[in-house]
């Protein structure tokens, strides 16, 4: 069995691309479900478990299989079936990894060294919700789940040894920078979030501290909009009131789980107006977008996704390479741990082989040992007896193959040959 790793992220797909392919909360279940019954089969390179990751800045596919070429292929036929794409749409940004690379990329990426954001920690979180995910959706057999408890405990390990994180600009302060750029000061500016979640309360933490007029949280939950809201001082509204509110705001930050833009270019056009051309500032933090693409040309409004946020949080980056050296020195240790396991495993069948073959040669022996015994024979002679004859029939696969080894290299022969020497010789230290 093999770890295969099949995904895209900033680094290799735009948005428009990402936010095609993003699975929803509501996905994962049923697509784990869909590739481990549709693709457990000898064509697909027989997968047998899966995960899904799906973030603001990639999607990947984790999973045990027989065969990654095949895995390969039937994954990638899967997902541009699901998210309507064509294969040659989607597999110029996509990276397969297997085995040990796919090892080390979930390390880095629980590590925080493959985010936009060098060093940040809300990936370790959204990646153990994707495992309890998949743990719910019965995605997770022994390959998946030992890659990841181990990487979570590498992802600690190196925050806890290194200063990856240190020097970190987060995406909701890079938010701030720009809102800053455009208007000074905020204290006089009008601040909605659209959503609560994760994100929307960094962003709200954030934009709190720089004390604007106002703050508003919107979201279809009012509860939880009401919750979040409590904590920052900051006034709720239904989402659905949104299109007739919008233009009360200078600065919008959003960042839900529509699988659709709820932000559209009629609703902005008519805010603009009724603004009387004040600038609105949006930031649009989602994946899929929020915001509809048009509204990005309208003057005065001024619009930015998480890719361009992504350009502001390089700064730091200088600062933070010896901790990222560091981090790599750790997760290589690690990574060779795994793959130790990995190799024990692949003995695994072989030993269940040899074991079966060793009980099924000492049966007869012992059958007869119990035979003599039991008809009155002496014990002493029928359990040396049975020594001598398990003895004989235990040695007697390797002695034949160390005998018959015309077929074999003078190499190979010498090999075999300090193969077991080697052996024995460790066993009677």
């Amino acid at each position: 069995m093999h770890l295969l790793a099949l995904g895209l992220n900033h680094n290799t797909a735009p948005l428009a691309i990402r936010e095609r392919v993003a699975f929803g909360p509501d996905e994962i279940a049923e697509s784990i479900d869909k590739i481990v019954s549709r693709l457990n089969a000898e064509e697909s390179g027989c997968i047998s478990e899966a995960l899904i990751l799906s973030t603001c800045n990639r999607t990947e596919i984790y999973c045990a299989a027989e065969d990654t070429d095949l895995a390969q292929g039937a994954l990638e036929a899967f997902l541009a079936e699901e998210k309507n794409l064509k294969l040659s749409e989607l597999t110029p940004h996509t990276y397969a990894l297997a085995d040990e690379e796919a090892v080390r990329h979930a390390f880095s990426v629980a590590s925080g060294l493959d985010s936009m954001v060098l060093g940040e920690t809300q990936i370790v979180g959204q990646m153990k919700k994707a495992e309890k995910a998949a743990r719910r959706a019965h995605g997770l057999g022994l390959m998946l789940n030992t890659l990841f408890q181990r990487t979570f405990t590498v992802a600690k390990e190196v925050r806890t040894a290194t200063e990856i994180g240190a020097h970190s600009v987060s995406m909701a302060s890079a938010a701030v920078r720009l809102a800053n750029r455009l208007f000074g000061e905020l204290g006089e500016q009008r601040v909605l979030f659209v959503g609560a979640g994760e994100m929307i309360e960094l962003c709200a933490a954030h934009f709190s501290a720089q004390h604007p007029l106002s703050m508003t949280i919107a979201n279809r939950s009012l509860d939880k909009g009401e919750a979040l809201a409590s904590r920052f001082g900051a006034s709720s509204m239904k989402l659905a009131d949104l299109p007739g509110r919008i233009a009360e705001f200078d600065i919008i930050v959003s960042c839900t789980a529509s699988a659709l833009p709820i932000i559209g270019l009629g609703m902005m056009e008519r805010a603009v107006k009724q603004r009387l051309h004040r600038p609105i500032f949006i930031v649009d933090l989602a994946v899929p977008r929020d915001v509809e693409a048009e509204v990005s040309r309208l003057d005065d409004v001024y619009v930015y996704t998480i890719d361009d946020l992504g350009q502001v949080v390089q700064s730091g980056k200088a600062e933070r390479q010896a901790a990222v050296s560091e981090s790599r020195a750790i997760i290589e240790m690690r990574v060779q741990d795994f793959t130790h396991w990995l190799q024990s495993r692949e003995a695994v069948p072989t030993i269940e082989m040899m074991i079966s073959r060793a009980r099924h040669m000492s049966e007869p022996v012992l059958a007869r040992a119990k035979h003599v015994i039991h008809s009155g024979g002496d014990v002493d002679e029928a359990l040396e007896r049975l020594t001598h004859d398990l003895v004989k029939k235990l040695l007697h696969d390797n002695l034949t193959l160390l005998k018959n080894t015309e077929a074999l290299s003078e190499a190979e022969r010498e090999h075999l040959s300090t193969c077991f020497k080697r052996f024995y010789l460790e066993r009677r230290r």
